[in-house]
C-alpha cells in the first residue's frame, strides 16, 4: 500500500455528524498509501464526528467547500453518517463540488449514508452501487442499480455499505485512486 498514491491530494468532504470510523479509516489508508487528504467541510473551524448516535472526537477543517476548488484534488472521499449525509446533500456548494468530480471523471468513494449526496448531485443514474440499506429506495429512484455487497466498483465510483465493510472499502479506494492517478500521469508535461 505504501507509496501507491504519493502526493495525490484527496478531498474528504464531511461535516458535523460524520461517522468517525468512516472518516478516520479511509483517511489513514490514504495517508499510508502516500496521499494527502484534506478535510473539506461546510463551515470553517472543526467538525464533531459521531460514533453511531453518540458524539465522538472533533477534527479540524482544512477548507470550506465554498472556497475549495475541485480542480485542486485528484479524488474525493465521502464518509457516511446519517446526520452528515443529510447536511451535505442539503448544501448547494457541496452538491456542486461533488458533481464537479464526476464531470471531470475523477474517482469518488462513498460509504454508508454518503450516497445521498450522489443522488442529490444526479450522478448515480445507470450506476451499480451500494449503500446503507435504508438508502436503496432513494438510490433506485435516482436511477442507480442498488446491490447489497460490501464494496462495489463501477468505473470511477467506489461505494460501500457500513463500517463493517471498511477493510474492503479502503482497499478499493487505494486501488481505484492509484489506477486513476496512473492513468492521469503524463511525465512529459
Amino acid at each position: 500500500m505504501a507509496g501507491e498514491l504519493d502526493g495525490m491530494k484527496v478531498a474528504v468532504l464531511a461535516t458535523d455528524g460524520v461517522e468517525q470510523v468512516e472518516l478516520e479509516r479511509p483517511w489513514q489508508a490514504l495517508e499510508d498509501a502516500g496521499a494527502e487528504p484534506e478535510l473539506v467541510s461546510l463551515e470553517s473551524g472543526s467538525i464533531t464526528m459521531y460514533q453511531h448516535i453518540d458524539k465522538g472526537d472533533t477534527r479540524k477543517v482544512d477548507t470550506t467547500v465554498a472556497s475549495a476548488d475541485p480542480e485542486d484534488y485528484a479524488a474525493l472521499v465521502l464518509p457516511g453518517g446519517v446526520i452528515n449525509g443529510d447536511f451535505v446533500r442539503a448544501d448547494a456548494d457541496a452538491v456542486a463540488f461533488v458533481k464537479a468530480f464526476f464531470d471531470a471523471d475523477k474517482p469518488v468513494a462513498a460509504i454508508c449514508h454518503a450516497p445521498w449526496v450522489l443522488a442529490e448531485a444526479d450522478v448515480v443514474r445507470g450506476r451499480r452501487m451500494t449503500s446503507w440499506p435504508s438508502l436503496q429506495t432513494d438510490l433506485r429512484n435516482a436511477g442507480a442499480k442498488w446491490v447489497d455487497e460490501e464494496v462495489v466498483v463501477d468505473g470511477n465510483l467506489v461505494t460501500s455499505r457500513e463500517p463493517d465493510d471498511l477493510d474492503a472499502f479502503t482497499a478499493a479506494i487505494v486501488e481505484q485512486f492509484g489506477q486513476a492517478g496512473a492513468d492521469g500521469v503524463d511525465e512529459d508535461e
